[in-house]
């Protein structure tokens, strides 16, 4: 892909559930090897549609050309009672088409939800990325995340 595509940010709406829902288990294609706790048979990790009705949520799609080629939301949740904020952003759903990488697309939904969240007057923004998707990773230090927490597992039935 060209840099000369004109890449515009929007609100996700229900016509649009089709091509999320590809999108989601083009995430989930790329996340299984990367988690062994995964299950083997048809997964979801989100119902789009009631995220798109929700308050708390914002699902936002990256499209071009009317095609849609990226795709992410944010949501609002409450935190634990003994952090400084009360509330935080938390950003996930966060999928490009391989052909649109490397132009944007992710910094453009990250910094469209941010906006979003300031409005909220949410400071505060997380997400969660596997250790072993440096291609993520190294997208959302481009989008001005830092790594902050590593989640560790142990399985006692492979000890």
């Amino acid at each position: 892909m060209t840099k000369s595509n004109t890449y515009k940010a929007r609100p996700a709406v229900d016509t649009d559930l089709p091509v999320l829902d590809a999108f989601l288990q083009g995430i989930i294609e790329a996340e299984r090897p990367m988690d062994p706790t995964l299950k083997d048979d048809h997964i979801i990790y989100y119902d789009l549609e009631s995220y798109i009705d929700q308050n708390d949520t914002y699902v936002v799609v990256v499209e071009t050309e009317g095609e849609i080629v990226g795709s992410g939301y944010g949501q609002i949740r409450r935190n634990k009672d003994y952090f400084k904020y009360p509330y935080y952003g938390y950003i996930g759903f966060m999928f490009t088409k391989v052909t649109h990488r490397s132009q944007g697309v992710a910094k453009m939904i990250i910094d469209y939800i941010n906006i979003w969240f300031a409005e909220r007057k949410i400071s505060e923004v997380r997400l969660t990325v596997y250790d072993k998707n440096s291609p993520a990773i190294r997208a959302y230090e481009k989008a001005g995340f830092k790594k902050h927490l590593i989640e560790m597992r142990m399985n006692l039935d492979e000890h």
